[in-house]
């Protein structure tokens, strides 16, 4: 750790899968000042492509810093440090500068699955998405440890880079290409120069490390007991529960860093594009003219639509899993007596349905029952969303103030890097306030089983369905 030079704030940088927010939060977890922009559609131009246009990750942050700092009525002087946060499982291709070779592959593109093709002499450093906004913020090729899942060569329990050379053979990637490892709450850097110049943070400004999006979002949510879950309600919807092993023993779950050194989480099989389909829903009500329809109108129709959408159900796979790659998302059961409002309290419930299957699976491999379940994210704002976790997962539902996790997790770990706060648990205690705590209701509990049930089975019946159209496919033209 560094010691604090008088400063009690710290900014978090919260990079991530649709948009980019900067926060500026007080030692208690008040935020003194806020900015948010929305990233650029993905570039999806080619097959299995999905790429972060031009410089737009770094583009964001320094114009989210910029503005956050400008609402910011104290003075810069006692910002501390920063936390950085990004999106998981992205690559970057740089060149021996730092900078971008192609633009950065998202989550979603195929080969981040797959190992690197040294297809291009420039590419000199291959990185996370936190290595490359560390690189264009204090110039030093330094990341997190636990911003690498997927395909690396990194040693898991270890926490480090492999010692295996047949590891850099698998992953196509060369030692001499990787960043620097640091654990979460680390030093990576200070604000360089240009940077300074770019975002607006003060020159010299120490740069912390967090974790991988999802991780953070843990630690800013407060999960810390073995006995609670966390239902991240966000693109990538997932339940994770804190975990001792480094390895999963089971296909119903795996095991992702944890945002404190050391720590591990049990991450449930999720959601590929979960609320990303309730932002597609309210354009697509949108995109004819007319009188817009925002969330909260649609919030307020649907607290009126009866438990079951009216027969509708909503099959989620707008973006299908790696090991289903023929599943496309659908809507079933119309009769002519649904609208716009049963469509989205639909979508909702199917969320509930299928994650409680995904939780229920993690839960029985690992041999216990969360008792309380902390949802955050975008869709923790949905009070209709918590009423329906409640009671399609048949126990207790809280939500914290800050509703953005993420963001209050990575100032959690500038809090401890900086030593404004000297520990994990104090920095949680002290910053993590619980805002509301829905009960189950027996009657709606009730109600909901059966839907729950033929949730659970449709993939019996669709997968064949989705397979056969699949294989007879033409990729019709245009007459």
């Amino acid at each position: 750790m560094t010691s604090s030079a008088g400063g009690r704030f710290v900014v978090a940088i919260d990079n991530g899968s649709q948009s980019t927010k900067v926060m500026i939060f007080d030692e208690k977890g008040n935020v003194h000042a806020s900015a948010q922009q929305r990233l650029r559609p993905y570039d999806t131009s080619t097959a299995d492509r999905v790429v972060h246009p031009g410089d737009d990750l770094w583009e964001s942050v320094a114009a989210t810093c910029r503005e956050a700092l400008a609402a910011f009525d104290g003075d810069l002087a006692e910002i501390a440090g920063v936390g950085l946060c990004t999106i998981r499982f992205c690559r970057a291709l740089l060149d021996r500068d730092g900078l971008l070779v192609e633009p950065v592959l998202s989550w979603m593109d195929a080969r981040v699955s797959r190992p690197h093709v040294a297809d291009d002499d420039r590419v000199a450093r291959i990185t996370t998405s936190s290595g490359y906004i560390t690189g264009r913020l204090t110039g030093a090729y330094r990341d997190t440890v636990a911003n690498y899942q997927g395909v690396w060569p990194i040693d898991v329990e270890r926490r480090a880079w492999s010692r295996n050379d047949s590891d850099y053979i698998a992953t196509g990637m060369r030692r001499d290409q990787l960043a620097e490892l640091v654990e979460p709450g680390e030093l990576l850097g200070m604000v360089a120069p240009d940077a300074a110049i770019a975002t607006g943070l003060p020159e010299g400004l120490p740069v912390f490390a967090t974790a991988n999006d999802k991780a953070v979002e843990a630690l800013g949510s407060g999960l810390v007991s073995e006995h609670d879950a966390l239902l991240s309600l966000g693109t990538y919807i997932a339940a994770m529960t804190p975990g001792r092993s480094p390895v999963s023993t089971s296909s119903s779950y795996w095991v992702n860093f944890d945002s404190r050194p050391g720590g591990y989480l049990n991450e449930s099989g999720g959601i590929r594009r979960g609320m990303w389909t309730v932002s597609w829903y309210r354009d697509l009500l949108n995109s004819g003219g007319g009188p817009a329809v925002d969330e909260r109108a649609l919030e307020m129709g649907a607290q009126d639509v009866p438990i079951g959408s009216g027969g509708l159900f909503a099959i989620l796979d707008w973006l299908a899993p790696g090991d289903h790659p023929e599943r496309r998302g659908a809507f079933l059961g119309f009769d002519g007596s649904q609208g716009r409002y049963h469509l989205y309290r639909a979508v909702l419930e199917s969320i509930a349905f299928t994650m409680r299957v995904h939780l229920d699976a993690m839960e029985t491999a690992l041999g216990r029952r969360c008792r309380e379940v902390i949802v955050s994210g975008g869709g923790s704002r949905s009070l209709l969303m918590l009423h329906i976790l409640a009671n399609v997962l048949d126990r207790p539902v809280r939500r914290t103030v800050i509703t953005d996790a993420a963001g209050l997790g990575a100032a959690i770990c500038a809090f401890v890097g900086t030593g404004i706060h000297p520990d994990w648990d104090t920095a949680v205690r002290e910053t993590v306030r619980v805002a509301d705590r829905i009960e189950p209701d027996p009657l709606s509990v009730a109600s909901y089983a059966p839907f729950a049930a033929k949730h659970a089975g449709l993939a019996e019946f669709t997968d064949p369905l989705f397979a056969w159209l699949s294989a007879n496919s033409t990729g019709a033209s245009g007459a």
